[in-house]
């Protein structure tokens, strides 16, 4: 049975959605999550939001128009994990820990730090003018996102894939200075629909906000989005003179949305001399039959925030499920870990351990599958295996705690008993190690 993969990605929330953000992140984001196999984590980045964007109001209601968008889109928050960044404090005590290990020479190599140096420089400023840490760690706050929750692959644009390059080299680190040889972080892959997975805005650089040359996905309705494609810059070639579609961002957005069929027919008809205004309806048209559906939806979740605050928090709750007991892993294996029982001397800790051990017993079952537990000197039970297929596995894990005490605990094949928190284990544990010295 092939193993589940874990697809996370996310979309910063300083503005309202466009297609460039629906076909580079949304739709690619929305399929794989229906695909077996797949566990998928879906965030709004609104702590990244804050690197760019100082005006609450704007990032509030970006929130809110985003995740309108997705749920409209799609996204079925019951299938996956759909929540706020900061919604998510595990999120930024990763962040420190990922930046106790990253150099920063790698962070001078990033693209969007060297892209604000060489634009200071060209305008004859300091190069560092109006650079942030936070533009400066942005990488980092990335990889923190991504490791969270150990995602296998993570759906980017083409222009972000430096970004998932630099949290592997991160995860490499971490797990090389504090796994002890075991990966405490999976390695993500970067995942590029490649024909589209940069769209083109109205003058041919990419879809973005920061160029104000996007095409509205919902806001503004079915004349926004032809006012939007009536403005995208064409060549000068008149009705009946043969059009290069290979060339054309009209094309490049009209075959984002196009079957292979449709697209074939669309690449032939400009050859055959279609006029660019002809050309932009068919492209209205196309899309608006793709998102019109959708539109009704968006609308409907705007008018009722409280329905995606509802989703959000739970969202959240099935986020943090997860990444708490990494982050509990992760303190352990830096040294952040709780306080036990000082070790007393030999002689008075086996004078203890007379008075009062807990214990561990072994033993098998009807299914003829091994056993062990741990139960205190009263008899409480704190601790139960799963069944073995040999005694010599589970008596191995024995020897194992009584040795290792609770270092053991992260990753065995044990449950707590009900009503029985992790200290008390911790403590017995201890007590068990302490006993044998």
């Amino acid at each position: 049975m092939a193993k589940t993969q874990r697809v996370l990605t996310g979309i910063t929330t300083t503005g309202t959605p466009h297609l460039g953000n629906y076909v580079g992140a949304i739709r690619p984001a929305i399929a794989a999550s229906r695909q077996d196999g797949v566990e998928s984590f879906f965030f709004l980045a609104d702590y990244h939001a804050l690197i760019k964007c100082t005006d609450p109001d704007r990032i509030e209601r970006s929130r809110l128009e985003i995740a309108a968008s997705w749920l409209a889109a799609g996204l079925d928050p019951a299938r996956v994990t759909f929540y706020r960044q900061s919604d998510i404090p595990e999120t930024t005590e990763l962040n420190w820990l990922l930046t106790c290990v990253t150099a920063k020479g790698q962070m001078n190599r990033a693209h969007a730090y060297k892209a604000s140096v060489d634009a200071n420089e060209a305008a004859g400023e300091e190069p560092d003018a109006g650079v942030t840490m936070g533009l400066y760690c942005y990488p980092i706050l990335m990889a923190a996102d991504i490791l969270l929750f150990n995602a296998h692959r993570v759906p980017v644009g083409r222009d972000q894939v430096q970004h998932i390059e630099m949290a592997r080299d991160v995860a490499q680190r971490f797990n090389h200075v504090f796994g002890a040889g075991r990966d405490l972080f999976v390695l993500p892959e970067a995942e590029i629909e490649d024909s589209v997975a940069t769209l083109p805005g109205l003058d041919g650089r990419k879809m973005s906000k920061s160029y104000d040359n996007t095409v509205p996905l919902f806001e503004g309705g079915p004349k926004a989005l032809k006012d939007a494609i009536a403005r995208i810059v064409t060549d000068s070639r008149l009705p009946g003179e043969p059009k290069d579609p290979d060339n054309a961002h009209l094309v490049t957005i009209h075959d984002a949305f196009a079957s292979d069929a449709v697209k074939a027919a669309f690449h032939a008809d400009l050859r055959a001399g279609l006029g660019w205004g002809d050309a932009k309806q068919r492209v209205v048209d196309l899309i608006e039959a793709h998102v019109g559906p959708m539109r009704a939806r968006y609308a409907e979740l705007m008018a009722h925030p409280e329905q995606i605050e509802e989703v959000l928090q739970a969202g959240a709750a099935k986020a943090r499920a997860v990444a708490t007991p990494l982050l509990t892993e992760l303190r352990q294996a830096v040294g952040l870990r709780r306080m036990v029982a000082v070790q007393q001397p030999k002689a008075a800790a086996a004078q203890h351990a007379k008075a009062a051990l807990p214990v561990f017993k072994q033993y098998r079952e009807s299914d003829n599958q091994f056993y062990f537990k741990l139960a205190d000197a009263h008899g409480a039970l704190l601790l139960q295996s799963q069944g073995f297929v040999e005694g010599r596995e589970a008596g191995g894990w024995v020897k194992r705690f009584k040795t290792e005490g609770a270092a053991a605990l992260d990753g065995a094949p044990v449950t707590l008993a009900e009503g029985v928190d992790r200290a008390a284990v911790e403590a017995a544990l201890a007590a068990l190690v302490a006993a044998q010295e």
